[in-house]
């Protein structure tokens, strides 16, 4: 009997080593350290879902955000993720980059204000200083949304305040803030006693445009294991919206010393109703309207084609 039980019990971690060396291991790079926009690859990691799709995923928090796609392009990691105006930039450039899959499909930037009745339309901020965290291809949004209201860039001071865009709005340094996310900066001020109200681009005169994307190189992308990991992060996303309490106490438990807070609390509810419920749908028009839109501002000096980066993986 007791050889029976052994040989029994070596059968058992024989196959649990053999499925756990059968897993595909795939790298993925944050835009960001780990917050609620990144729930669904987060759950996805801790409710077993990446593992029910035969992938190990290495998620990787970047040193420098700005590096994560050119080391997809550079073949260093598989997939990381980028933005869909930035991916616009990157392939106009040239570099060997094409969208994998969506994870929030609606804007999150933001043209933020205080709520002291001194700015209630795009009309007021003349005159007005509006700080910046980076200038550039950011130009093209504030530019569009003033012209809405019959202003030009020159009626406005852009300054830039680096990583510090609400401490510089609370601090009156400026009026208001272009770079600030409607589920983050916004519930940051609300939680240090500043009430704020945004105007939002895509009301504004600027094509809507996903959010946050995941990026693969063009070149060498691995079809079967992207869409296993697209099937994981639908599994993942449909489980938060059907059990958003159960699935945030899976979301911090990843990292609860730096997860488990006010802030991130408020920016998990602020940001469930955005996720996309379909990761790899596509949708070549919302793509390429977005890239006639810079190519119109000159952030671009070539324009691609949705079609031409955006391939199948439902």
């Amino acid at each position: 009997m007791k050889g029976i039980i052994k040989g029994s019990c070596l059968i058992l971690l024989m196959t649990l080593f053999s499925l756990n060396s059968y897993a595909q291991k795939l790298t993925l790079m944050l835009d960001w350290f780990v917050n609620p926009n990144h729930a669904p690859i987060i759950i996805a990691q801790q409710h077993g879902f990446f593992k029910a799709q035969g992938l190990s995923v290495d998620i990787q928090e970047p040193g420098d955000p700005s590096l994560a796609p050119k080391l997809v392009a550079a073949n260093k990691i598989d997939l990381a993720i980028s933005y869909q105006p930035n991916l616009i930039i990157d392939v106009a450039a040239g570099l060997p980059l094409i969208r994998s899959a969506t994870l929030i499909a609606t804007p999150l930037n933001c043209l933020i204000f205080l709520d002291n009745n001194k700015i209630n339309t795009l009309a007021d901020l003349k005159g007005k200083k509006i700080g910046v965290s980076i200038t550039g291809s950011e130009d093209a949004s504030i530019k569009e949304m003033l012209k809405q209201q019959g202003l030009t860039y020159s009626d406005v001071q852009i300054i830039n305040v680096g990583w510090a865009l609400s401490a510089s709005l609370a601090s009156g340094k400026v009026d208001a803030i272009w770079g600030g996310l409607r589920n983050f900066e916004m519930n940051q001020l609300m939680l240090e006693g500043f009430a704020n109200k945004a105007f939002y681009p895509e009301e504004n005169g600027v094509p809507i445009y996903d959010e946050l994307i995941f990026v693969a190189n063009a070149k060498t992308y691995d079809k079967h294991k992207i869409r296993s990991f697209n099937k994981a992060l639908e599994q993942a996303t449909t489980y938060i919206l059907n059990h958003p309490d159960d699935a945030w106490q899976e979301f911090i438990a990843y990292a609860p010393d730096t997860l488990d807070t006010a802030l991130n609390k408020l920016a998990w509810q602020a940001t469930l109703s955005r996720f996309s419920l379909s990761p790899a749908a596509i949708d070549f028009g919302r793509y390429d309207d977005y890239a006639k839109f810079m190519y119109a501002h000159n952030v671009i000096k070539t324009l691609p084609k949705a079609k031409d980066y955006l391939p199948n993986f439902q």
